[in-house]
């Protein structure tokens, strides 16, 4: 969880101070560039549009709520596979990266703007990479378990 925090906090920190907002430099022309922007909302900019406030206490109180669950499943899972461990250290990693931004500066950092043409995925970070990672391996982890009584 540390490592992915790390990971994410340090290339958001060169993003910022090496790249305007807004401002994009092609990595891989007509596939990749690096983009700084950022989403005051969730996946997809979520909820961006709701007043201040309101959305940063309610992404604050379930990123903390999410990670206490975090932190319980790992505890009842680890016995049955050290998949679960890797699977949520990535997803409490991606979600606390996130949150150090929300708390830091009210919205979260991304620059990973992959596209075809003029199709954009919408831009990403370490930290959501991280979740995206977690959550499909925890899933496999759950199906390839399937027939074991479940631990939490």
């Amino acid at each position: 969880m540390g490592l992915v925090l790390v990971l994410d906090q340090l290339s958001k920190w060169w993003v910022v101070q090496t790249l305007a907002l807004h401002e994009s430099v092609p990595v891989i022309p007509g596939l990749f560039n690096l983009t700084y922007l950022t989403n005051t909302g969730a996946a997809f900019s979520l909820l961006a549009g709701r007043p201040a406030l309101w959305r940063q206490v309610f992404f604050i109180t379930i990123t903390v709520i999410a990670l206490v669950a975090i932190t319980i499943m790992q505890r009842r899972l680890a016995p049955v596979s050290r998949w679960y461990t890797v699977s949520l250290a990535l997803i409490g990693g991606g979600a606390a990266g996130n949150l150090v931004d929300r708390l830091r500066a009210g919205a979260v950092v991304d620059f990973l703007d992959f596209y075809i043409g003029s199709h954009h995925w919408p831009a990403f970070n370490v930290a959501d990479s991280a979740i995206t990672v977690g959550v499909v391996i925890f899933l496999l982890v759950q199906f390839l378990h399937r027939d074991e009584p479940a631990a939490f």
